[in-house]
């Protein structure tokens, strides 16, 4: 394995390619007790339509979901509870465009190694199991159904998105789960959990080439060509729809706040998006930011303010949202301030500051294991070194900030979503 070493933050990194196209990244960690094995495909939520064997084939709306719950089943029981069983912490998740398994632990890494690349490689779905996990996510997304938070972000992709799979809840609905089959779950593996989709990270006091020794032997020996996916036409850079409501039984109005912007390409480029993106957010929207003393001041935001921004396949986005008693008037605000900073400018001690609390919350995120290992799988899925955000901080400029601002927050980029209360309630 070729190491490299990233002298700025005091990190290492090994890396190899295995010949059936499996990425392995090793995070050294002398003398720490906990180790954390993060295996993960790149397949997600909105990977519904793709090409297999020289067909085009569309499946129903949460089977990554459905696919990762059923996937803990082997022939001899379940590894969630083998894990278990040797002290391990199991679990995993699907997001919009990866579907991760992993486990942590102090001991029997090896041994809990092997386990979870066997259950996440080896499918085993019967016809049964499934009917009987159509009931438990069914339920599960019900619950969804009940959660404004979860409705009105949605709500939001909706109005952003006229064709862009991420609008399409990861969990999907009763009537898509109902559609899945033993069949479908087989033919979804066979497409994307192949090791050339998939990537290895591990971090703890661990030997690097047993890793790859140990994944050699569980793994199949050569891999398969990659699936081509289809996302949907090409996105208008404008708003698919400038609002968005539903009424639910909250008692003040809860509002997501979405601004439509330029996917990145993958590469260094989607990095540097990721880190101005949340820039951008922190200089209009932030704690420390003139417009959110203004908003907070005024009753129009509490507590529950939250803000971000997210990258997938041929989608980006900023957003903000939380309770307000007039949504409307925080989207003229926050369209008045950016219009404000295009033209006079982001201050740049403010700039600055933002730019050194950034970089030191990412710096500070190094002491998880966990997060080592999910950024290093997102980092490899999109095409950078997640590792080689230092260099990326160090470049980044007050015009890129203000530029992301001028071109992503405008009236005709945005999407306000509001769940609105019950008559009565």
């Amino acid at each position: 394995m070729e190491e490299q070493q990233y002298e700025q933050v005091g990190e290492s990194l090994f890396h190899t390619v295995l010949d059936n196209g499996l990425h392995i990244y090793v995070a050294p960690k002398p003398g720490f007790q906990k180790s954390y094995a993060f295996f993960a495909t790149n397949y997600g939520g909105m990977d519904m339509r793709f090409q297999l064997d020289g067909k085009w084939l569309n499946t129903p709306a949460g089977v990554a979901h459905f696919l990762e719950h059923k996937t803990f089943d082997t022939k001899e029981g379940n590894a969630l509870q083998d894990l278990a069983a040797n002290g391990a912490s199991p679990n995993a998740f699907t997001s919009t465009s990866m579907t991760g398994y992993y486990f942590e632990g102090t001991d029997k890494f090896e041994e809990n190694l092997r386990i979870l690349l066997s259950f996440v490689s080896i499918p085993y779905y019967t016809q049964e199991s499934v009917d009987k996990e159509q009931g438990i996510i069914g339920q599960e997304i019900r619950m969804g159904d009940d959660e404004p938070d979860t409705q009105v972000f949605y709500g939001m992709l909706e109005g952003l998105y006229a064709h862009s799979p991420i609008q399409v809840n990861i969990a999907g609905t009763v009537e898509s789960i109902a559609q899945i089959t033993a069949d479908t779950l087989n033919l979804c593996h066979k497409a994307f959990y192949d090791p050339g989709n998939m990537v290895l990270c591990v971090a703890g006091d661990v030997e690097p080439e047993r890793v790859a020794a140990i994944a050699r032997e569980i793994l199949p020996a050569q891999g398969h060509p990659r699936v081509e996916r289809d996302y949907g036409e090409a996105e208008a850079p404008q708003a698919h729809k400038g609002d968005w409501e539903k009424v639910m039984a909250v008692s003040t109005p809860i509002f997501q706040l979405g601004f439509k912007d330029t996917p990145p390409e993958k590469g260094a480029g989607w990095l540097k998006w990721e880190l101005t993106g949340n820039l951008a957010c922190e200089a209009l929207l932030g704690t420390s930011s003139p417009l959110y003393a203004k908003l907070y001041g005024e009753g129009l935001v509490n507590e529950s303010f939250g803000y971000g921004s997210e990258a997938y396949p041929g989608a980006a986005f900023l957003c903000a949202g939380g309770e307000s008693r007039d949504p409307a008037a925080v989207r003229n605000a926050v369209l008045a301030e950016a219009e404000r900073l295009c033209r006079e400018g982001l201050d740049e001690a403010l700039f600055q500051r933002l730019k050194k609390a950034a970089y030191g919350y990412t710096v500070r995120s190094l002491n998880s294991f966990e997060n080592i290992c999910v950024s290093q799988a997102m980092a490899h899925f999109n095409g950078y070194e997640y590792l080689t955000f230092p260099q990326c901080f160090a470049a980044i400029t007050k015009a890129d900030v203000e530029e992301c601002i001028r071109r992503a927050v405008t009236r005709e980029r945005s999407t306000l979503a509001v769940i609105r209360p019950k008559e009565g309630v």
